[in-house]
């Protein structure tokens, strides 16, 4: 999905209007060698030997050993699920003959970030000029959803709503349990590293369109940030594209685990959009509650315990989970993706973090680690 112009006018920002809730997804993938399993920066021959029908659909990141997949925009998760299937399988024809290999998780078991080389682009030179080892140390990888919504000031409400709910989709998709070379303790390590910007992790709560415009046109008139598109909070409303646009999570696994966060996202959004149509009253809770279980779920991903602000009860992520799949069920049924909501369910037990520790538990060796998740996990 394209990225508007750096130089936007605030005082003309208007949210693109979907009557749909339309999905988009992208996908930031690791770009391996073949044979050492080492991140290799080789983005740049990969972008030359792609079909033209693929320039849109493929690309770079900030180093040169990302590479992004975006789909179009879709109307249901599976038709999501057959834009990234294609795109993936005509990236890995041209990996193959490059020996390299796309590796699905959010930081790398060995790798470090200061091997790795600035892709040749003046913005992202300035923006390392500008945070220096907070830019060059973002070597993570993540998944972004984006669900269409009819207006801004619904946008910026779904995302109050969404922040309760942001960790627990960060503990079904966390897939960064190592940082140079070494096991961190935490399941998502790339959470950790993220937060080093200062204009990434949980957004502040805003009431409307016309509050969020003015925050984002603070801070680009003293001089904080350059573009709008340096806001990097875990959720945000995308004006361009007319969606909120969710960014809490690790890249997962597989394309399987991509469709199943995809599904609880599109259902969780079109809910909350028809709750606000109906006048529903959105029960409050406190913005602590929601960092306390972001940092259990950066801790301890699939086996925290998240307090429920209803409540303020613990339930482990593997109920909390079940619970939400059970409210969404309707929800799914019209928007076409029961299959792929109810297999998020098999998420906890099953997530990157957890694969990529048992390996290392059995074998001790990071390289090994990266093997075997590229076996298991093919798309």
């Amino acid at each position: 999905m394209m990225e508007a112009e750096d130089k936007t006018d605030m005082s003309t920002l208007e949210f693109t209007r979907n009557e749909n809730p339309t999905i988009g997804v992208e996908i930031e993938l690791q770009l391996v060698d073949a044979e050492t399993f080492a991140l290799s920066n080789s983005i740049e021959p990969i972008l030359d030997r792609l079909p033209a029908e693929l320039k849109e659909r493929v690309k770079p990141e900030l180093m040169q050993c990302y590479l992004e997949i975006n789909t179009g925009v879709c109307r249901t998760v599976a038709e999501a699920g057959d834009d990234l299937r294609t795109t993936i399988e005509a990236v890995e024809r041209v990996t193959n003959e490059l020996g390299l290999k796309l590796f699905w998780a959010a930081t790398h078991p060995f790798s470090s970030w200061r091997s790795q080389e600035i892709t040749v682009n003046d913005r992202y030179f300035r923006l390392v000029e500008l945070m220096q080892d907070v830019a060059r140390r973002l070597v993570t990888f993540g998944l972004h959803v984006h669900v269409g919504v009819d207006s801004g000031d619904k946008a910026v409400m779904i995302c109050d709503r969404m922040l309760r709910h942001l960790p627990l989709l960060l503990a079904l998709s966390s897939n960064s349990p190592f940082w140079e070379g070494r096991e961190t303790g935490l399941h998502s390590n790339r959470s950790n590293i993220m937060e080093g910007l200062p204009t990434a992790g949980l957004p502040h709560r805003m009431r409307n369109w016309s509050e969020y415009i003015w925050l984002v046109s603070h801070l680009v008139d003293t001089g904080f940030i350059n573009t709008i598109r340096e806001i990097w909070w875990d959720i945000r409303p995308h004006h361009l594209f007319g969606t909120v646009e969710i960014r809490v999570c690790d890249m997962p696994a597989n394309l399987d685990q991509v469709l199943a966060l995809t599904a609880v996202v599109q259902c969780m959004v079109q809910a909350m959009s028809e709750e606000i149509d109906q006048g529903t009253y959105q029960s409050d809770y406190h913005p602590m509650m929601v960092q306390q279980n972001k940092w259990r779920a950066t801790r301890f991903g699939p086996e925290a315990e998240l307090v429920n602000s209803d409540d303020y009860r613990q339930y482990s992520v593997q109920r909390t989970v079940e619970q939400l799949i059970d409210m969404l069920g309707p929800m799914a049924e019209r928007l076409g993706c029961t299959g792929e909501l109810q297999s998020a369910s098999q998420l906890p037990g099953s997530t990157g973090s957890q694969q990529q520790l048992v390996i290392f538990e059995e074998t001790e060796s990071r390289s090994e680690v990266v093997r075997r998740m590229l076996e298991a996990n093919r798309s």
